[in-house]
């Protein structure tokens, strides 16, 4: 892949980059509220979203930069397996469908703004709540970082190296982030998803003309993982399983997130979140179609230093400047949006189920949303500092784990909804047993999310999260047995 820079592509990435800039700042005075020194304006656009508005917004959180990014490159490199994020994305959206309406119901209905929040106002345990904040916080950080490899891989395309290009990048993100809020990436999500769309259209429609059409582009892509003796375009017998646990899992984790669920509680009503589940999926379509890059990258015999550069590299090579420059601009704006959400998520989390959980219950509106602002901000550094200071692969471990950490939340936030049988001591041990029980197998495994089971037969493969996460409700089940025959009153 080329990287010397290319002043064509150059000039439409800056122009694209400058706009959304502009429309960052221009954020503060849309849909104005009377006061945005209030953590539900600041961190929930005064959950006034409608529906277009929160399609744009969760699928700009939730099909990232790096999702653009990673994608193609996993295909590039294992084939089929790497399509696991088609039937994730699939399943996610009739849970979304059935349970988020009732999740944003309570957030309306008490004043909560995040995970913890919810948590607390079920089971009034200060631990517990503690605890899924706390992996809120976590989970998000490298995913944060994760964004910046995505940024990272297109302006090295540009021939933009070096520290300086990415920090301006977040700084300006960090400013109008503070200033505006939610309504910053919520605005700016309109012009990302439009270009996005446009890219992989365009993409899919010209690369494999170019490259002597889908035939030669599967066959090419076939030749390369029979040479190379690993990945193939159809799944394994051994790959069913850890295909279809890594999906399961990976859909029921993805809300969880701060920042999924950010967009979640921003929306005006249960309906519109519905509405979404319905419409949301049609993102599904383009990240179908955007996989198939990976395979394109076989045929038209790239040489790249990294998986990660498929995409830019096949853009570098196939279009003209101008336009790989929109698409550039494409990608880093697509870092951008979920980056903000991410940090306001975290954020949120931090204000509510540490600071005035425990450094100042009597802490104002105003005061909250100015610590949400500056906390913001760390979070934003504390995520560029990860990539310009540790190794890239130590980034992508922890997101490995981060969704697996996110998973075990799932009991403690979901569960309350339908039941009042559980109980807080129950859902914290379950909470522990998921959280390091996870780990210690992904450590196990060599940092790779799937682990090896046997019932006396062949072993078979399955994802490391579903693993904990059945830990998990089974801790939180025989311990909740035990607490209710030895308290039967208290129920």
């Amino acid at each position: 892949m080329t990287t010397e820079i290319d002043v064509t592509a150059l000039s439409v990435f800056t122009f694209f980059f400058v706009l959304v800039t502009v429309l960052g700042f221009v954020a503060s005075r849309w849909r104005k509220p009377k006061d945005l020194d209030n953590i539900d304006e600041w961190g929930l656009g005064g959950r006034s979203f409608g529906t277009w508005i929160t399609w744009f917004l969760v699928g700009g959180d939730f099909y990232t930069a790096y999702t653009i990014i990673a994608v193609p490159a996993l295909v590039y490199v294992v084939g089929a397996y790497g399509f696991f994020a088609l039937p994730y994305t699939i399943i996610v959206y009739p849970f979304v469908f059935a349970v988020m309406p009732l999740l944003w119901k309570r957030a309306r209905d008490a004043g909560y703004v995040t995970a913890g929040d919810i948590v607390h106002g079920q089971f009034g345990s200060r631990a517990l709540e503690l605890a899924v904040a706390a992996t809120g916080v976590i989970a998000t950080m490298p995913y944060i970082a994760l964004q910046l490899i995505g940024m990272t891989a297109a302006l090295k395309a540009l021939g933009l190296h070096g520290e300086i290009p990415l920090s301006i990048a977040f700084i300006i993100l960090a400013l109008y982030t503070y200033s505006a809020g939610l309504r910053a990436p919520a605005l700016i999500a309109f012009v990302k998803d439009i270009m996005i769309y446009i890219v992989v259209i365009v993409a899919v429609l010209l690369i494999p003309s170019k490259l002597g059409g889908y035939d030669n582009v599967f066959a090419s892509a076939k030749a390369a993982f029979d040479a190379k003796g690993t990945g193939s375009l159809l799944l394994g017998g051994n790959q069913y399983v850890a295909y279809a646990t890594l999906a399961l899992g990976s859909a029921l984790a993805a809300f969880m997130y701060p920042h999924t669920l950010t967009g979640i509680f921003a929306s005006n009503s249960a309906n519109t979140i519905r509405k979404n589940a319905v419409l949301l999926p049609a993102y599904t379509l383009l990240l179908g179609l955007l996989a198939l890059l990976g395979y394109m990258g076989h045929v038209a015999g790239l040489k790249l230093d990294s998986p990660n550069d498929v995409v830019p590299a096949l853009f570098q090579m196939l279009f003209p400047s101008w336009f790989a420059g929109f698409a550039f601009a494409a990608i880093a704006i697509g870092a951008l949006v979920p980056a903000a959400v991410m940090s306001i998520g975290a954020a949120n989390l931090f204000t509510r189920n540490f600071w005035k959980a425990y450094v100042n219950p009597n802490v104002t509106t105003e005061g909250e949303a100015k610590v949400a602002k500056l906390s913001s901000l760390v979070v934003k550094v504390g995520a560029l500092l990860v990539i310009l200071l540790l190794p890239t692969q130590f980034a992508l471990d922890l997101q490995l784990l981060g969704g697996i950490w996110i998973l075990q939340t799932l009991p403690a936030l979901i569960f309350g909804l339908y039941s009042n049988w559980f109980r807080a001591p129950a859902l914290l041990a379950g909470w522990v047993v998921g959280f390091v029980g996870g780990t210690y197998l992904v450590w196990d495994a060599g940092w790779k999310p799937l682990h090896a089971v046997s019932l006396g037969g062949e072993p078979f493969t399955v994802y490391t999260g579903l693993l904990a996460l059945a830990a998990n409700i089974a801790i939180t089940c025989l311990i909740n047995l035990a607490l209710r025959a030895s308290k039967p009153l208290a129920a």
